[in-house]
């Protein structure tokens, strides 16, 4: 019967041959369709939309013989994505796509291996990082778990209410959009989650129901880092920080910053406008981001930055200037990503080496150091430090998301743990076949490693042009480090302690907690100058963090200006 109604489909004739079924005169009808490409109603194309990117554009409709694929109302549906999982799949070509408009050199390259990470996505993420279904959120529970979490200013890395802003929480109470996001035409992870009818209870916009596009992760986490554990609070801040143009990870780190010296007398109500701005002062925050937009009282202040912050408390309050500078989570200018890297020898350089500072790209060394155990060795964190900055660069510099690469664990690895951050074979070849698919040129790691170093040390050379881009720029508050405070090394003294024992050579036994600390201090930046030392190694720059002249010279990039730039920074 098959054969009857579409007797020149390559795929039914073949069928027909197993089956030994070869008159195809016998059933033709009224219905007989002589298309070699027809559509013989298999479904699949249906269920790639609703598996892949879970959307239900493609459909069937009426009965018996009138049953046919169509999309709702007989008409192009506006949310189809374009993300071609249907043609992949379809068996006889019925469905066509035009994939030449910026002319790839191998568009059914780019199709493989793009259909590899939707397969992956499907099958893989609802066991693994759960990305379709609460999106980056997951990532506050792992954090929590792991002690990883910023909590008070990064003073410690979990807290007891942390579960208020999980993921389990916010899907709960808020998450009401589950389909792909936008941020990427085409993709089926759909990472992004966005809250419908959230009703407003400040600012401008008060009593008015909105949609807020978040919270993510830094979002949530930046709540607790400023010890808000609030949901009703981080989805109201997430949509005014969109409103107004704010970053929320600025913001957060910025204002848990605030909280701090609130809490240790550095500022009081005098300077804040009245406002009582101890940690989890919700109201408080909300008030600031308003002054912040509205461009007046102390929010004008706030939104200057940590950096702008401890210069004037030094300066006219007279404010001790180490603690300010310990505890000012800031390095170049760019507040702290929400990590919690004290425990994270080659999270701390990755972050604090970055040539535009601790955002959040630098992150994943957190997992491969802290949850996976994968970088043990200087020489391991060495090579971190070296490759992935350059992995980083590369696919931002093509328009590639890392999320495709890292938040997922490829078939053929089943064994890998979720949230895996390391360098999965199977996903960077991916990348490089997309390259190859689009330019017609084959990549190899080497090649991918010379492309980036060549933009990354032009970086490097021109914050080297504005008078920065040595090696203080690339010390880290030493918060970033190890524990400031008694509170925060007492908080976690059966750890602090036997890592002095068992690493430091330092018997911790009856000292005094100042006592400790200053050993500890000494030990855990003397660790930091070290892996700094084999990581500017490994990049072929001086010990001052500037580009060698013979490193330029490699990547083909020594041009007159830009050696005469680095010419006196040389060893």
């Amino acid at each position: 019967m098959y054969l009857g109604r579409w007797p020149n489909v390559p795929l039914i004739r073949e069928i027909a041959q197993i089956c030994g079924a070869t008159d195809a005169q016998k059933y033709r009808s009224d219905l007989t369709d002589e298309n070699p490409r027809a559509c013989v109603l298999c479904g699949r194309c249906v269920r790639a939309c609703d598996e892949f990117i879970m959307e239900r554009i493609l459909d069937f409709a009426g009965r018996g013989t009138m049953r046919h694929l169509t999309m709702p109302f007989g008409e192009v549906d506006p949310h189809c994505i374009g993300c071609t999982s249907c043609a992949y799949v379809c068996p006889t070509g019925a469905i066509r796509i035009v994939d030449d408009l910026n002319h790839p050199a191998d568009p059914r390259m780019i199709r493989d291996y793009g259909m590899r990470i939707n397969a992956e996505m499907a099958t893989l993420d609802k066991n693994q990082c759960r990305m379709r279904e609460v999106g980056t959120a997951n990532i506050v529970d792992v954090m929590d778990a792991y002690d990883l979490l910023p909590v008070h200013n990064y003073k410690f890395g979990s807290h007891p209410d942390a579960k208020k802003i999980g993921s389990a929480e916010l899907k709960a109470r808020f998450f009401t959009q589950n389909h792909p996001d936008g941020c990427w035409k085409g993709c089926s992870m759909a990472c992004a989650k966005a809250v419908d009818g959230f009703e407003l209870r400040t600012g401008p916009y008060k009593g008015q129901k909105v949609v807020v596009d978040g919270p993510e992760y830094e979002t949530a986490a930046a709540g607790a880092n400023m010890g808000c554990f609030d949901p009703d609070f981080v989805v109201e801040w997430n949509f005014y920080c969109d409103t107004y143009g704010i970053d929320t990870i600025s913001f957060g780190t910025c204002m848990a910053f605030v909280m701090e010296c609130f809490e240790n007398g550095i500022i009081t109500t005098e300077h804040t406008g009245g406002k009582v701005l101890h940690f989890g002062a919700k109201d408080a925050v909300l008030e600031c981001i308003h002054e912040m937009a509205a461009g007046e009282g102390f929010g004008v202040d706030v939104g200057q930055g940590i950096r702008w912050l401890k210069e004037k408390w030094i300066r006219e309050y007279g404010a001790d200037p180490q603690f300010l500078r310990d505890i000012g989570m800031e390095v170049k200018g760019l507040e702290y990503s929400e990590y919690m890297c004290k425990e994270s020898l080659a999270q701390q350089a990755g972050y604090t080496m970055a040539v535009k500072g601790p955002q959040h790209d630098e992150a994943w060394l957190i997992f491969m150091d802290m949850v996976n155990n994968q970088i043990p060795t200087f020489e391991d964190k060495a090579y971190a430090l070296y490759y992935y900055p350059l992995w980083r660069t590369w696919f931002g510099l093509h328009g590639l998301c890392k999320l495709i690469w890292n938040d997922i664990v490829p078939m053929s690895n089943k064994t890998l743990p979720p949230q895996q951050a390391a360098k999965v074979p199977e996903h960077v070849e991916d990348f490089f076949k997309f390259y190859e698919g689009m330019t017609g040129k084959p990549l190899d790691e080497e090649g991918m490693l010379a492309q980036s170093a060549r933009v990354h040390n032009l970086q490097r050379v021109m914050a080297r042009m504005f008078g920065n881009g040595t090696r203080t720029d690339d010390m880290p508050p030493f918060r970033a480090v190890g524990p400031v405070t008694a509170e925060e090394y007492e908080s976690r003294a059966e750890r602090y302690d036997r890592q002095l024992k068992e690493l430091a050579g330092f018997d911790p036994e009856g000292k005094s907690t100042a006592e400790k600390m200053a050993a500890l201090r000494a030990y855990r930046m003397e660790q930091y100058n070290r892996v700094v030392d084999a990581a500017y190694d490994r990049r072929g720059w001086t010990r001052n963090g500037v580009p060698k002249i013979e490193r330029l010279r490699e990547l083909g990039i020594d041009l007159p200006r830009i050696v005469e730039i680095v010419r006196n920074d040389q060893e």
